[in-house]
C-alpha cells in the first residue's frame, strides 16, 4: 500500500487537505487497502464532487436544461419554466415517492437530495446509512457534508453496492455504471484512476 495523503493531493490538486486525511483513515477500515482500490474509489469520488469541492446536489437549472435532464416530467418549455431555478419545489417533485421519499408536501426530496462526496440520496438512503454509521443523518442530513462522515458514507456505499467486487483491475467502466447508472465521465474518471495510480507508485 503506497497511496498517502501528499499522493492523493498531487493527483486532485484542488481537494481540501481535510477530505484527503479523512480518506486515507477510513477507507482501509471499510477493506479499500490497496493501491488500485484506492485509486478506483478516489477516482469516482474525485469525478463525483470536483475534488471534493461540491458536495451537495443543488438542482438550479435553466428550463433548457430541464427539459434536457427530465424529457418525460418536463415535455414543453413552459412546464419547465415553472421549476426553473426552483430548486426546493423541484427536488420535491422528480423525487418524491422514490428512494423511500413521501410526497412533495413532506419535502423529503429536498431534505434527503444528494449530499456527500457520492451523493448518497434518498430517504431510504440516507436511513440506511445511518443505521450501519450509527449516524442520525435523517435529522442532521449535513453531517454528509463534513470529511469523516462524508468519506464514511462512500466507504459505505461502495460496500453496499458491491464496488468492491470490482475494484481490483485496471480499468473502471464497472464502477461508473454502478456508481452513475451509466457511462457518464468515464473518460475522466479512468484520467483521474490513471493519475492517482501513478502517484501512488511514485510515492
Amino acid at each position: 500500500m503506497n497511496y498517502t495523503q501528499n499522493a492523493l493531493q498531487a493527483a486532485m490538486p484542488h481537494a481540501p487537505a481535510e477530505w484527503l486525511e479523512a480518506l486515507v483513515k477510513e477507507a482501509p477500515k471499510w477493506g479499500i487497502d490497496s493501491d488500485t482500490e484506492m485509486a478506483s474509489f478516489a477516482a469516482q469520488l474525485a469525478h463525483e464532487s470536483v475534488e471534493f469541492t461540491r458536495l451537495e446536489e443543488s438542482l438550479n437549472y435553466t428550463a433548457a436544461r430541464l427539459r434536457q435532464v427530465w424529457p418525460q416530467r418536463f415535455p414543453t418549455l413552459d412546464t419547465a419554466t415553472h421549476y426553473a431555478h426552483e430548486p426546493v419545489r423541484l427536488a420535491n417533485l422528480v423525487y418524491a415517492f422514490r428512494l423511500g421519499n413521501g410526497a412533495p408536501e413532506t419535502s423529503d426530496g429536498w431534505r434527503f437530495r444528494g449530499r456527500g462526496p457520492i451523493q448518497i440520496t434518498g430517504r431510504r438512503n440516507y436511513s440506511q446509512c445511518a443505521a450501519d454509521l450509527d449516524q442520525p443523518l435523517l435529522e442532521q442530513p449535513n453531517l454528509l457534508l463534513t470529511p469523516h462522515i462524508g468519506i464514511a458514507s462512500a466507504c459505505w456505499f461502495w460496500k453496499v453496492k458491491g464496488l468492491d467486487l470490482h475494484d481490483d483491475d485496471l480499468t473502471v467502466r464497472t464502477e461508473t455504471r454502478l456508481v452513475n447508472g451509466g457511462e457518464h465521465g468515464l473518460a475522466l474518471r479512468q484520467a483521474y484512476f490513471d493519475k492517482l495510480l501513478a502517484a501512488f507508485q511514485s510515492a
